[in-house]
């Protein structure tokens, strides 16, 4: 017995129809796949770190921690300006003895220190008189912490007198 020509045509759109589903379900597998193994961008945003300055005649200036994660001093760079111009040595943090800068650094900035500036923590640095500009009174000193050349903090402060340094009599 041979099939008429009507059952035939029937045969043939419905395997259409599974080869296009077919192909549907693969195309959908594939896009799937290629965006699930997409890797994402899952670095977070810097977290907000606080810190404040203070700097007095001698040139001393103590930068505190206020607030935010520890800052790993040894993965950052400090950035200090006076009245609006950058030293011409700026302090390469964790130091003990450099150029523009008086030897014994306190807390993180010294290499004898745990590296990690905690919130509550001080460290302070001496600018030389053989670093320029000079820190003097009523001077405008800005300190920048940065990690990868992206500003993490910063702080202004005002030049003080250091305590005791006045006309006692």
């Amino acid at each position: 017995m041979t099939a008429s020509p009507a059952t035939d045509r029937g045969v043939s759109p419905a395997i259409g129809t599974i080869t296009l589903v077919l192909l549907t379900i693969l195309l959908a597998a594939v896009g799937t796949s290629v965006v699930g193994s997409t890797p994402l961008d899952t670095a977070s945003p810097p977290q907000s770190v606080a810190i404040s300055a203070t700097a007095d005649d001698t040139g001393r200036i103590t930068v505190s921690h206020r607030g935010g994660p520890p800052i790993d001093v040894e993965s950052t760079t400090l950035h200090v300006s006076v009245d609006g111009r950058p030293l011409a040595t700026q302090p390469p943090v964790p130091f003990f003895s450099t150029s523009g800068f008086e030897p014994g650094p306190t807390g993180a900035f010294n290499s004898a220190s745990d590296p990690r500036l905690r919130v509550g923590d001080t460290a302070s640095f001496t600018v030389a008189g053989t670093n320029a500009p000079a820190v003097t009174v009523g001077s405008t000193v800005e300190v920048q912490v940065l990690r990868d050349d992206r500003v993490l903090a910063s702080a202004e402060t005002s030049v003080d007198r250091r305590p005791g340094d006045g006309d006692e009599g």
